[in-house]
């Protein structure tokens, strides 16, 4: 029997699982307090993966493991088995019967803040029980916690290029330009001209950003330039500056519509064309989706057609 053949007929989950748990931790001693056993153990487990797999996973870097080239490529695949695992136990629960399964999404920002709570609120009411854990980052981010089977499912700004991850098109986004009522482009008569915005000063989210790319990429063909001298991680960290006159932005009218009720904030008329994008939903080519997986993308888009 060869090599490949015996390790298909050994090989354990619980070897996978003690894998990927060193590649995250970088040792054996940190990796066995994450999974609760000892440090000789998950040596020994590891060193039998290594022997069955017919060579090394790591190289040791004075007290470090480091994937070397054969490690990276199985991390991936490992962490998908691991995930295809849990969602099994999730799904049916260890006696077959149905369980409220938690289930991790990651949001970039406008999305995270200003969608997404509504869709998840309306989808715990249909399904009792429910549970989810949420982070909130940039596009980027999101696309590298999918890519890294760290969550089920992503939502983002805009197309991504990473070759792991599957685009489900899921809404349509406008982006408005808004300022202080009190600047002087919100006192101006009819549409606010190409010339007035190359000369205001922008106010714009940080790089990595989906709606800082989009924003460079609609407008900058048309002002040229953007005129910035500040930088800011959140949607809501540059609505209060705009609010305040230090500048004026661009950014999702799900994010501003608050405020503008509250004429902290005024849509301005501009000379510019509309400017519409798409929010995803993206996951791993390798998930597999689950029908609690697929109920829930069901809900995201049967929330979006009823909103519209």
């Amino acid at each position: 029997m060869s090599v490949r053949q015996s390790a298909a007929v050994h090989l354990t989950l619980r070897q996978v699982e003690i894998f990927v748990a060193v590649a995250r931790a970088g040792s054996t001693t940190a990796a066995a307090r994450e999974i609760s056993l000892s440090q000789s153990a998950t040596s020994a487990a590891l060193n039998e993966l290594e022997a069955l797999l017919g060579g090394k996973l790591f190289n040791r870097v004075g007290r470090r493991l480091v994937l070397n080239e054969h490690g990276r490529s199985m991390l991936p695949q490992a962490r998908a088995l691991i995930e295809s695992a849990r969602g099994l136990e999730a799904e049916f629960g260890i006696d077959g019967s149905s369980s409220a399964p938690r289930l991790g999404v990651a949001a970039s920002t406008t999305i995270g803040n200003y969608v997404l709570p509504a869709v998840l609120a309306s989808y715990r009411r249909k399904q009792r029980g429910a549970r989810f854990g949420m982070r909130i980052a940039n596009t980027q981010q999101v696309v590298d916690a999918v890519a890294n089977f760290e969550v089920d499912l992503g939502f983002i700004e805009g197309p991504t290029t990473e070759a792991q991850v599957v685009l489900i098109p899921w809404m349509t986004d406008e982006l408005v330009v808004a300022c202080s009522p009190r600047d002087p482009l919100a006192r101006l008569r009819g549409r606010v001209g190409l010339d007035e915005l190359r000369q205001a000063n922008w106010l714009l989210r940080e790089p990595g950003s989906g709606t800082r790319e989009m924003v460079e990429r609609m407008l900058q063909p048309r002002l040229h330039q953007l005129k910035s001298d500040i930088d800011l991680g959140s949607a809501q960290a540059i609505m209060q500056a705009a609010a305040e006159g230090v500048g004026i932005t661009c950014l999702s009218l799900h994010a501003v519509r608050d405020m503008v009720k509250l004429r902290k904030l005024k849509v301005l008329a501009t000379a510019l064309p509309r400017m519409r994008r798409t929010f995803y939903i993206v996951h791993h080519e390798h998930r597999h989706l689950s029908p609690t997986l697929e109920r829930f993308i069901a809900h995201c888009k049967a929330a979006y057609r009823k909103r519209r």
